[in-house]
């Protein structure tokens, strides 16, 4: 069985970026590993149009999503979801599954795989299990190279005012442990580039974006302990803002990673 890799050179024209935007998986197609999870295959999506907007010499916008070419920090919206209870996600967009996630946001998750193409960050498939022989997930992972993994690998924090003072911290000190009692570890997240199925690209008609319990169909995943029982992580009631609070989320390169080189 094959494993598949995504490359870290980005695409030299925009046609070509957006082809390679919009065919992660080389043209293949595979169904996700949880379908029953996703909308009907006749359900209407709104087609998504990118347009590149230049803020400054650095910054871009592409609908919500504002990115710097030079730090490789990609913002968007999103507001607190829940203040309590268990979690699955820690953001999705507000069509999407907001029963179990902390945050929710209005921007396109189309628009956010665009940014993290642009900025060159490679996408790591390696907490996507594979296919098994009868079509569900199978307890085999892809094989991908050590530079694609550390490459993938952001910060997320959340920016928000608190008393008329602009606060900043990780989202991971948000959620809670259900077990230990403390908050998630310090840590990167993952970002693997989500797929495509029957067409259409997965996050768009989901709405998965960033998933604690790892989700084939999100974005970015959690690659921590625990990541695969849902049962475990809680919205920390004593740190998060009240339901409604308007944030900023902020997604850097993890510390201590080399920018890829230019094409």
């Amino acid at each position: 069985m094959r494993c598949h890799t995504c490359h870290s050179m980005i695409p030299r024209s925009a046609f070509f970026l957006l082809a390679t935007l919009l065919s992660p998986l080389s043209g293949q197609e595979r169904a996700p590993v949880e379908p029953a999870s996703l909308p009907a295959p006749d359900q209407a999506v709104e087609p998504v149009k990118p347009n590149v907007e230049k803020l400054d010499e650095t910054r871009f916008r592409i609908g919500q999503v504002t990115f710097d070419r030079k730090s490789r920090e990609i913002r968007l919206p999103a507001e607190v979801n829940m203040t309590e209870g268990l979690l699955e996600f820690l953001l999705v967009h507000r069509n999407g599954k907001v029963h179990e996630s902390l945050l929710v946001t209005d921007a396109s998750p189309t628009h956010l795989n665009l940014a993290f193409t642009l900025l060159r960050y490679p996408a790591s498939r390696e907490l996507y299990a594979l296919p098994s022989e009868t079509g569900g997930a199978s307890d085999q992972y892809p094989e991908v190279p050590e530079d694609v993994k550390a490459g993938a690998r952001v910060t997320i924090d959340v920016e928000w005012e608190d008393q008329g003072k602009l606060r900043r911290l990780p989202v991971n000190e948000w959620i809670q442990h259900a077990v230990k009692s403390t908050a998630m570890p310090a840590g990167p997240w993952v970002y693997g580039g989500s797929e495509f199925f029957e067409g259409k690209f997965i996050p768009e008609t989901s709405g998965d974006i960033a998933a604690i319990f790892v989700a084939q169909s999100a974005l970015i995943n959690y690659p921590g302990d625990d990541n695969h029982d849902d049962t475990v992580w809680l919205a920390y009631p004593k740190r998060v803002p009240e339901s409604g609070t308007k944030v900023t989320l902020i997604i850097a390169p993890y510390p201590g990673i080399n920018l890829p080189k230019k094409p």
